[in-house]
């Protein structure tokens, strides 16, 4: 098996970034899901309550990030110092000591957006833990959902596609790293993966939300597609939609594009 596709999100849920390699540290890959759109009050905002994110692109030049949209001049975003002053945030009820960023950039995203927003930064001298349930001590991410890394497979997206009208793409689903592999949902079943000589251990299956119906070309939640047919073969114990896993890396390295995965740990 091979890595076939890597993904970033520098800002969490606007447009992805497609990238050839990635630096992977603890918390995920680099700059991965670092900033984040708060409502005036500290609260995160995703695609969940504003599909139209999607049509925001973020992408990072020289490690600068810039945003874009359509019909709007880019912008570049300041990077913060880790002096500046803090605002409490929140995500899935997690409190950041966060840097939000000045009025120029937020009344550009509030205009790209249709609403009120700003931007939030995740300090380096910050700490966001893992889901103690099923993470070990020590475990941090920063505003991913929950976990540093989503893994996909391609196979198993192949198996929806062939059981959809109309086929969506990888994207919808946000992942990390997609692999290249054999039988559709055999990730469910890893427990320790090597790529690269980077470790990555199995935090759980992925529960999917209502994400992956937007079309991220029109930034529009279609719906109920392709979360109504996964229900119907993809639906846990506890009533959970289930599609690709979560990991957490053991060490840091770097991936590439046609790096071999190797299984070392299966339930």
């Amino acid at each position: 098996m091979i890595v076939n596709a890597l993904y970033t999100y520098p800002v969490k849920s606007l447009a992805g970034i497609r990238i050839d390699h990635a630096r992977l540290l603890n918390t995920g890959f680099e700059f991965d899901r670092r900033w984040m759109v708060i409502e005036p009050n500290g609260t995160f905002v995703t695609q969940r309550s504003c599909p139209q994110m999607s049509l925001v692109q973020a992408r990072l030049e020289n490690k600068q990030l810039v945003l874009s949209t359509f019909g709007m001049e880019d912008i570049e975003v300041p990077s913060p110092n880790e002096d500046d002053p803090r605002t409490s945030v929140e995500v899935w009820g997690d409190r950041v000591n966060a840097i939000v960023h000045g009025m120029h950039i937020n009344s550009w995203l509030s205009d790209a957006l249709g609403r009120e927003c700003k931007l939030a930064y995740f300090p380096a001298s910050e700490t966001r833990a893992c889901d103690p349930h099923v993470a070990q001590e020590g475990d941090s991410t920063l505003f991913a959902d929950g976990f540093p890394l989503l893994l996909t497979n391609q196979a198993s997206l192949d198996d929806l596609n062939h059981r959809l009208s109309q086929p969506v793409g990888m994207e919808r689903f946000r992942p990390n790293i997609v692999i290249e592999g054999q039988v559709p949902f055999e990730e469910d079943h890893w427990r320790k993966v090597e790529v690269n000589g980077v470790s990555l251990r199995f935090a759980q299956r992925c529960p999917r939300c209502s994400v992956p119906t937007v079309n991220p070309d029109t930034g529009i939640m279609e719906g109920p597609e392709p979360i109504r047919t996964l229900s119907e073969y993809r639906t846990g114990s506890d009533g959970e939609i289930y599609f690709g896993i979560n990991m957490i890396p053991e060490s840091g390295g770097a991936i590439h594009i046609g790096n071999k995965i190797s299984v070392t740990g299966k339930s």
